[in-house]
């Protein structure tokens, strides 16, 4: 009686977990960038330009690169979310002041302005 033939595993069970961790250990630890450019052209006018940009690092590891842009970005950080808020907040504060007063000087000049026509009649 014959055995088949075994091939071997397309994906091995045995040692392929360690070094897909150790390969992303190394990856997010030193970061990798992908970066490429798509241009389009039609008789030398350039119609679009796409650059694309992809960096693949740990967080700690973007931050030593001077990237943070998640950090102010109020749809990614609740932080940033809470600092927007608090500055529209501040903003509608002051033009609500700045309208009750342009409405208190109004009345106080209207309410002359209505005593002065009523004297000249």
């Amino acid at each position: 009686m014959s055995t088949p033939a075994r091939f071997p595993d397309a994906y091995p069970s045995e040692g392929s977990g360690a070094n897909l961790a150790d390969i992303l250990e190394r990856v997010l630890d030193k970061g990798i960038v992908i970066a490429g450019d798509i241009r389009i052209n039609l008789l030398d006018i350039e119609l679009l330009t796409i650059k694309l940009r992809l960096i693949v690092a740990s967080i700690d590891k973007a931050k030593e690169m001077g990237i943070d842009w998640w950090e102010d970005d109020p749809a990614l950080s609740s932080g940033a979310r809470r600092r927007e808020i608090a500055r529209e907040n501040a903003e509608l504060k002051e033009r609500i002041a700045e309208l009750e007063s342009a409405r208190a000087a109004g009345t106080t000049a209207s309410g002359t302005k209505e005593k002065k026509a009523h004297f000249d009649d």
